[in-house]
């Protein structure tokens, strides 16, 4: 099979595919030519798949990923617009979590749906790295907690602003209020030299977070442990990232402890109309 494909006996020349390339990378040279590549369609492609799967015919093929492999989409497993909105407002961020943890296929699951994630020119640059062991957990909560302590000594004026003297006076106390006693923690990261590395890991663990709440558990972005990740040197060596990545965000996850019963009032969306 060549990189890019068209099965003959399949295909009707409806042109979908040429019009639904990102890369516009795919023409047709007369109204009954099969759909092909331009000069420089091996060279621009990103391999999103696009051209594969709008066929409704499953007549176009690239040798990385054939029609025959891809899942047809299930009308009937789509959620209704109304099931979207009631499943979007109702999902909150879990602070409390059961001591339960969660199995390592079920983590799996989590970052198998997450891969799916939007990213720049399909780059897919997200990699991920799972603390399973709460222990380990605790110990980062507590890295965290030793930065802020340096914080209120170098930086008072900001470590003030921000009440690290609370959450330092909580966890000598025996209180968790930057892990929450999480039992997991899942962190995106990616190379540094990545463009839109940053933002595409965000959009990853979005998909992560939306995910977990679908399959019963809870979660809540770790803005506190984020915070140091990238400046405190005992975290960094704690994180033992490949060479090269920095962490772009991180969730914590588990069973929730406590469910809500209903969805809670916001503020009306500010809204410039053009």
């Amino acid at each position: 099979m060549s990189i890019f494909s068209v099965d003959d006996a399949r295909c009707n020349r409806c042109g979908i595919c040429v019009l639904e390339c990102p890369a516009r990378i795919i023409e047709m040279r007369g109204a009954e030519a099969l759909p092909s590549w331009v000069e420089t369609g091996e060279e621009l492609c990103i391999n999103c798949g696009h051209c594969v799967t709008v066929c409704p015919l499953r007549a176009v093929n690239l040798e990385t990923m054939k029609a025959e492999d891809c899942a047809p989409i299930k009308k009937e497993l789509l959620p209704t617009a109304e099931q979207v909105e009631h499943f979007l407002k109702s999902r909150r961020s879990i602070r409390a979590y059961k001591e339960k943890p969660v199995p390592r296929e079920v983590l799996a699951k989590l970052i198998d749906i997450a891969r799916y994630a939007p990213s720049g020119t399909n780059s897919q640059p997200v990699q991920w790295l799972v603390i399973e062991d709460q222990t380990e957990v605790n110990r980062l909560a507590g890295l965290v907690v030793d930065s802020m302590r340096s914080a209120i000594k170098a930086a008072p004026d900001i470590a003030a602003a921000l009440h690290f003297d609370l959450m330092v006076s909580a966890w000598d106390l025996g209180i968790d209020v930057i892990l929450r006693e999480a039992p997991h923690v899942i962190v995106a990261h990616a190379h540094k030299d990545l463009p839109l590395a940053d933002q595409n890991c965000y959009i990853a663990l979005t998909y992560l977070e939306l995910a977990a709440y679908s399959l019963g558990l809870g979660a809540c972005w770790a803005g506190w442990l984020q915070m140091v990740m990238t400046s405190y040197p005992p975290m960094i060596e704690a994180l033992q990232l490949p060479e090269g990545h920095v962490s772009m965000g991180a969730m914590m996850i588990g069973y929730p402890k406590y469910r809500y019963s209903s969805i809670p009032l916001r503020e009306e969306p500010a809204i410039i109309w053009r």
